[in-house]
């Protein structure tokens, strides 16, 4: 009875291992919403880090969040880092792009709960008098992200998060 538990056991951990291998490499999450604003007033909002604790889901998450600011002012070369609560973790990001109004690449570094390194973008497109706004991240998938990725969807998880802050960011640059 025992080997015979074990043997299924051994199947079971070996095909979930089989299925992980077979995931894809890299991943991509995004959302989207319309914004009724013209494109520089949202893309103020994110290319200048200051401004993101009016808007981004993760501030809220820890009131003592400790935040620090380097590099330029705003646009290709500002640079956030930040640590907090096992929520928010430790980080950095810096804008490695800068198309104002249009488009605007952040290289996003996690260091705690977990490493990561990936790439942020937005995509702020004119029509009539809104603005489109798409929000991705994409990297790399480790063979341990797509183990995990298994038991939990991560499009899920932090898309839900994107999906909160351009909320904020809509009610933002609407409300102002």
């Amino acid at each position: 009875m025992f080997t015979t538990v074990a043997v299924i056991l051994v199947v079971v951990i070996v095909a979930i291992l089989a299925y992980a291998a077979m995931q894809p490499n890299s991943f991509r999450i995004e959302r989207s919403t319309s914004i009724k604003a013209a494109p520089d007033k949202v893309y103020a909002l994110i290319e200048d880090f200051h401004r993101w604790n009016l808007w981004s889901p993760w501030e809220k998450l820890d009131p003592a969040l400790s935040r620090s600011f380097s590099g330029n002012e705003h646009g290709v070369g500002a640079v956030y880092a930040w640590e907090g609560n096992r929520k928010v973790g430790k980080g950095r990001m810096e804008i490695k792009e800068a198309s104002p109004p249009g488009r605007l690449v952040i290289q996003l570094d996690f260091f705690q709960p977990f490493e990561a390194h990936n790439t942020a973008e937005f995509i702020l497109t004119p029509r009539g008098d809104s603005t489109d706004v798409t929000w991705a991240m994409h990297g790399a998938s480790p063979f341990m992200v797509k183990v995990m990725g298994i038991a939990f969807s991560m499009d899920k998880m932090v898309g839900k998060d994107f999906e909160k802050g351009l909320a904020a960011m809509k009610a933002q640059a609407e409300g102002a």
